[in-house]
């Protein structure tokens, strides 16, 4: 960057500097300043070495060009329909470049690709611009303590503060030490007073961010927030987004269409009554999922139908919920721990947790032991301050549950109780 400029430069013919044409009482009388030659190499090298610190070399074939914007052939419309919306923020994104973007969705939903698009077309464009996954980025600091000091270190610092264009892939993934979250704090921070165009992709919900990062991510004036919700394109057999988890497909057959009030049983007027509310509930909570709902009854009342017919009809709109037995929520957790276990306990149980809609199916059916009541209050608190749309059914009533799940269900501004009184169904 130091060299010489142009020989052929008819401005500073290869010096490099040119003196300033002012008078002698000027200030800048007898100083020199980098002549335009010079000033377009030494740009040139600080977009090359940005260049080869984003390694951006082997995301390069990663454009708008090759991006399915509805994805795969077969994809729900809801979940097609949202890939499109990342596809054209995106793409307004790396023609304006103003503002944030924030990109989150599951592991391989096209997050990655979108950000990588962004900044290969900033890069044509002449954009200075650093792609960084963040765990590289904070290894890439530490790194710069044992080469020369505190300078070289506040040098990487200011350029991921300071870049033009800053793209941020797999926010979330890092190892969250304290020296860590400052570190990405002050980065976001430094960009966030200086509207910086910044890119943002993880796979974690909004809520899960540390909260002076979460709070500048909520700005609406500046951060556009897109969530993806197809499911992993490396994984066309990955159609529901819980292959190993969801027991939907087992209940394919319960719908709306063909649940019954048995009327033909000889019920009794109250029976019939709380299955027809039962019913009208669960039938306005599958068209528009918000909030919690609690089916409590019997074994084989119908309240386990009524939980498939709301996640078959969100299905069938393209947004499949994750539908899992609570017994069997906890088996697959406690596979986790096992040492040949393809998934860590954290992933597995953040994948729950963060379900767009979950559905579980007998509650209080499980090993009442005090792990497996932690990790459900875990998850019902999670689901509870995030409120995400979640559905319950259990044999036993509210009140009989762990007074921590208990407590949240009462919520009446969040959870609806039903109640089935109907007793269970014979075939007669």
């Amino acid at each position: 960057m130091d060299g010489p400029g142009d020989p052929d430069c008819p401005i500073c013919h290869g010096i490099g500097f040119v003196g300033f044409d002012v008078p002698m009482d000027d200030p800048r009388f007898g100083q020199s300043e980098i002549c335009v030659c010079r000033l377009n190499s030494i740009q040139s090298l600080k977009q090359q070495h940005l260049f080869q610190l984003s390694n951006l070399g082997s995301l390069a074939e990663l454009t708008f060009s090759n991006f399915m914007p509805r994805g795969r052939v077969g994809l729900g419309v809801t979940q097609a329909n949202s890939l499109e919306q990342a596809f054209n923020s995106a793409q307004n994104f790396a023609g304006t470049q103003k503002g944030w973007l924030l990109l989150t969705g599951g592991y391989g939903s096209g997050k990655t690709h979108l950000a990588a698009a962004i900044a290969n077309q900033a890069v044509s464009m002449g954009t200075p611009t650093v792609f960084l996954t963040v765990p590289d980025l904070l290894d890439w600091l530490r790194a710069s303590f044992s080469s020369s000091g505190d300078s070289n270190f506040e040098e990487r610092f200011n350029e991921m503060r300071n870049a033009a264009m800053l793209v941020l892939d797999d926010f979330g993934t890092q190892s969250s030490t304290p020296w860590a979250e400052e570190k990405l704090f002050q980065i976001i921070n430094s960009r966030y007073i200086n509207r910086l165009p910044t890119v943002i992709t993880s796979n974690q919900q909004l809520t899960d961010f540390e909260g002076r990062i979460h709070s500048r991510l909520l700005d609406p004036d500046l951060v556009t927030h897109v969530h993806i919700l197809a499911p992993d394109f490396r994984n066309p057999t990955d159609e529901f987004g819980h292959p190993e988890l969801s027991s939907l497909h087992l209940h394919s057959k319960q719908t709306f269409g063909n649940f019954s009030y048995r009327k033909d049983e000889g019920l009794r007027k109250e029976d019939l009554n709380s299955l027809r509310e039962a019913f009208e509930a669960a039938q306005a909570f599958a068209e528009n999922p918000k909030g919690w709902l609690s089916l409590h009854g019997t074994y084989g009342c119908g309240k386990t139908h009524l939980a498939a017919a709301i996640g078959n009809y969100q299905a069938a709109k393209g947004a499949p919920p994750l539908f899992i037995v609570v017994p069997d929520l906890l088996d697959h957790l406690r596979a986790a721990f096992a040492p040949n276990s393809g998934i860590s306990l954290d992933k597995r149980f953040s994948e729950v947790r963060t379900a767009h809609l979950l559905i579980l199916d007998d509650l209080g059916t499980q090993s009442a032991t005090p792990w497996a009541r932690e990790k459900l209050y875990q998850l019902f608190n999670y689901r509870y301050n995030a409120e995400l749309p979640t559905v319950i059914t259990s044999s036993a009533l509210p009140d009989e549950l762990d007074q921590r799940l208990y407590s949240r269900m009462s919520d009446r501004r969040l959870c609806r109780i039903q109640i089935i009184s109907a007793p269970g169904y014979t075939g007669k």
